[in-house]
């Protein structure tokens, strides 16, 4: 077990959040704790599904999410409200259910930027937050009243991306 637990929040504009919240996940494996990564905003296939089904039940990985991206102009946002909101709602079941030391929510902060989920939901996880668990928050464009109630907080700022070269997303790197 670890003990007190705290509550992370990597953010910003920089490449590296999730990144960062898996590079948790695997080193809690290494010492034989369990995670549960529950994604917001994602659908689509990528690299780390596959690399946690090999970690053998040491890392699960929940989508809640479209294999269309959020756009607030594309009229899909009934969609993606209904997946945060049933993400939100397996969030709220695994941080008081015990089973997982160790709770990542990728890209909630980006779905209550994205009026997905409110700021006051998130926080209310925070609250009940068990002592003995490590909460996670991802995303770009945290509130300072989210801030506020982290224990940790990152930012992860870009200086220089290759995107900005028409660079696409590359299998096993960026996906």
């Amino acid at each position: 077990m670890i003990g007190k637990g705290y509550t992370h929040l990597y953010t910003g504009n920089g490449k590296g959040k999730t990144s960062a919240a898996l590079g948790l996940a695997f080193r809690a494996a290494g010492s034989g704790l369990r995670s549960i990564i529950i994604q917001f905003m994602k659908g689509l296939p990528s690299g780390e599904i596959d690399a946690a089904e090999k970690m053998g039940g040491l890392i699960a990985i929940e989508r809640y999410g479209s294999t269309r991206f959020c756009r607030p102009d594309d009229g899909s946002m009934d969609e993606h409200r209904e997946h945060a909101r049933r993400g939100y709602g397996r969030a709220r079941e695994v941080l008081t259910g015990g089973g997982y030391p160790v709770v990542i929510l990728d890209e909630i902060i980006t779905a209550a930027a994205f009026g997905l989920v409110s700021d006051e939901d998130i926080i209310a996880l925070i609250r009940s937050k068990p002592e003995a668990v490590e909460l996670v928050l991802t995303g770009r464009g945290a509130a300072d009243g989210l801030i506020g109630h982290a224990d940790l907080v990152t930012e992860m700022r870009e200086i220089k991306h290759y995107y900005q070269k028409g660079v696409a997303p590359r299998k096993g790197i960026e996906d």
